[in-house]
């Protein structure tokens, strides 16, 4: 099985198992019959509402001897409601009981997002609203949550750390306090959302990448998501299928190998079990590289996944990539730990960018100061 060696050594299967929108009554069984196929990376989140259920198909596995603990590499998220830092620790012991484990291989920052906390006696998962349907921001900053996330490794509750939905100037400001560093970054990406300046800015700061929603509208439809259903669907256009013909490979395949080949990993989900199989063997065939430019030739700055589409978050938080590129392109941007004002004189412009700066979310850095070689190409 491909592997992706992390910055800090431990080794993560490049192709795992997504258990976002598993059902309850069936997520034991999947994760035991993903284990059968060759599974070994299970994707799970306090806001799945399934952990429990994926602890007893892992338990279930391991009891009948098809893999050690050892041979898994299982991973979970800190929700939102949970960054105040002396929350941290006590959520991360309850997912690990829901597991059934000792350890996570990789507990993750599910967004760069504080809520205001909810007990789990009263909620759990919480969600983005409080039990009275408002969205109640905390003042935690995310280095207090990263610092407590660091605990974790040291208690040895967590082997790696990582961050997800967290773009280049949340990045670059994490790292400058950052005792220990994200080993991942998980973000949507797919041939809608390419991400190249963020993908480059991971890759130079030896940060492994794991996409979600490799299939772009496809991972949406089934939450009837409207700019789901009015989307070309990835499986059908022509590029896709033209190469899936050519490799004798599903589409699926074919998106998932042009993620792996780039150096990604991808962690995709079916219930159907030739499926299942087809999506682990993405790493054993190549695309010719005009092929993969084909390919990521398609974006379309497209993000799915933005709460402010369905949650009551101000949308200022959540700007639209596009419009966050080019903004931050015509200015000329470097983050570090301070914004180049200068660059602007237009008072709304300067406005709109100290806006997007303030919220930290979904600003793609413009970092041409940054010249390393980037292998997600």
């Amino acid at each position: 099985m491909a592997t992706i060696k992390l910055n800090n050594g431990h080794q993560m299967p490049q192709v795992g198992f997504g258990l976002w929108k598993v059902g309850n009554e069936t997520c034991a069984d999947t994760v035991y019959n993903a284990i059968k196929v060759g599974y070994r990376l299970f994707d799970g989140a306090c806001d799945y509402g399934n952990e429990k259920e994926a602890g007893q198909g892992v338990a279930r596995a391991i009891k009948e001897g098809l893999v050690k603990r050892s041979d898994l590499f299982l991973v979970s998220k800190l929700w939102n409601s949970f960054h105040d830092g002396p929350r941290v620790m006590p959520i991360a012991k309850k997912q690990l009981e829901d597991w059934g484990i000792d350890y996570f291989d990789l507990y993750i920052v599910h967004f760069p997002v504080s809520l205001k906390y909810v007990d789990p006696a009263v909620a759990y998962p919480p969600g983005w609203t409080a039990p009275d349907g408002s969205v109640q921001l905390s003042n935690a900053t995310i280095q207090e949550t990263w610092t407590a996330m660091e605990t974790l490794v040291d208690a040895g509750l967590a082997r790696s750390i990582g961050i997800s939905n967290f773009q280049g100037s949340l990045i670059l400001d994490l790292l400058r306090y950052a005792r220990i560093r994200p080993a991942t970054l998980q973000i949507e990406h797919h041939p809608y959302l390419v991400q190249p300046t963020l993908l480059q800015l991971a890759a130079s700061e030896g940060i492994a990448v794991t996409a979600y929603s490799s299939f772009g509208p496809q991972s949406f439809i089934e939450l009837d998501w409207q700019k789901a259903h009015d989307t070309p669907v990835l499986f059908e256009h022509g590029v896709v299928t033209g190469l899936a013909g050519k490799y004798g490979k599903t589409p699926a395949q074919i998106l998932l190998r042009w993620a792996t080949q780039r150096g990604l990993a991808v962690i995709p989900k079916s219930n159907n079990a030739d499926r299942l199989k087809q999506n682990l063997e993405v790493t054993g065939f190549d695309l010719e590289k005009g092929e993969l430019e084909s390919i990521s030739a398609l974006d379309r700055h497209l993000r799915f996944n933005n709460p402010t589409d369905n949650q009551r978050l101000d949308k200022r938080c959540f700007p639209a990539q596009k419009e966050v590129d080019t903004s931050f392109e015509l200015h000329s941007m470097y983050i570090f730990s301070s914004i180049n004002y200068s660059a602007t004189e237009n008072e709304d412009e300067l406005h709109a960018i100290h806006d997007i700066y303030q919220c930290n979310l979904f600003a793609e850095l413009f970092s041409k100061r940054r010249p390393t070689p980037c292998k997600y190409v």
